[in-house]
């Protein structure tokens, strides 16, 4: 370092060298400080954005890299913005947050409908200690191997369309939740607890895609959101539970009616970024646990199944009076 930076001594170009590379690191910087006003008009550039918002901190280290080569103070000066602003936006993510206790392990996990072996990935998920399980993308030819796998630890089940939830405690008031599909992929269930009654939905949201003729294409993904976040809205019971593939992010923009009411486990108690997909390099958070009238005390990915999801799990406070 030393000997990079001593030919910088008398050199009077070392601010008229990198103006590109400050200007990148300006335009790096504005587009995650006005993410959420990047216009979603076109392939939902926004929303694409926004799910990908963390990756946008590894041009941070690169641009860095260029202006030592640059021998340019200019473009040094102006990496600190970008820096500074996805450490705002990011930075409480990289503390361990996770505590102990908690009256209620939950756990949420899209199986993959082409799951090769359903049995075993019932098996691994179970061993995870959970109370509440969450499963997404049943096939309805998988469901009775789901059932008997989980019948010794669970002994209440409902299975909604393609979507079931498991627990060790009773459950009443199963019912679907319309989020506007035309079939059932979403459902509400009153389980209850040795600490009270808990509202738990489980939900899987439309399939978003990109495509080069069509960009970011989410528009069914977002309307099903609305609709969740209306039903979430319309709950009587206090106490809330969301587990699901919400095929989205806690930032992105199209999920605002139902992250405006919940609170994300991985964000208050987790450690790190939670990435869930794709199971082989996670990339992104898609897969949620989120809640109200609950604490969340810890929250973590589990070991990889034969799923190109990773499981997510939670442990939550019910009792949130003292």
């Amino acid at each position: 370092m030393r000997r990079l930076l001593a030919g910088w001594r008398g050199d009077p170009r070392i601010w008229r060298r990198g103006i590109v590379l400050a200007v990148l690191a300006l335009l790096l910087a504005l587009v995650m400080l006005v993410h959420s006003h990047v216009p979603n008009a076109i392939g939902n550039l926004g929303s694409l954005t926004e799910t990908f918002l963390p990756w946008l901190g590894l041009l941070i280290p690169v641009l860095l890299v260029l202006g030592l080569i640059r021998r340019s103070a200019t473009a040094l000066i102006a990496v600190v913005l970008p820096a500074v602003v996805w450490l705002n936006l990011f930075g409480g993510l990289l503390t361990d947050k996770t505590g102990g206790g908690g009256d209620l392990m939950v756990a949420t996990h899209n199986v993959n409908a082409d799951n090769p072996d359903p049995s075993a990935t019932a098996r691994d998920v179970a061993s995870s200690g959970a109370d509440l399980l969450a499963l997404e993308e049943l096939p309805a030819s998988a469901v009775p191997v789901y059932e008997k796998a989980l019948a010794s630890t669970y002994r209440y089940h409902a299975v909604v369309g393609t979507v079931g939830l498991w627990s060790k405690y009773p459950m009443s008031g199963v019912k679907a939740v319309d989020i506007r599909l035309g079939w059932e992929r979403a459902m509400r269930a009153t389980v209850t607890t040795p600490k009270g009654p808990l509202a738990v939905y489980v939900a899987h949201m439309p399939s978003v895609r990109v495509k080069m003729e069509a960009g970011f294409t989410a528009r069914q993904r977002d309307k099903s959101a609305d609709a969740l976040g209306e039903a979430i809205a319309d709950e009587t019971l206090k106490r809330v539970v969301l587990l699901g593939d919400l095929n989205g992010t806690m930032n992105d923009r199209a999920l605002n009616a139902v992250t405006s009411q919940l609170r994300s486990t991985q964000g208050a108690a987790g450690s790190g970024f939670g990435f869930s997909w794709p199971a082989a390099f996670p990339m992104a958070r898609i897969d949620q646990i989120m809640v109200k009238g609950v604490e969340p005390t810890s929250s973590w990915t589990l070991p990889r199944t034969n799923s190109d999801h990773l499981p997510v799990a939670a442990r939550v406070k019910l009792d949130t009076s003292s």
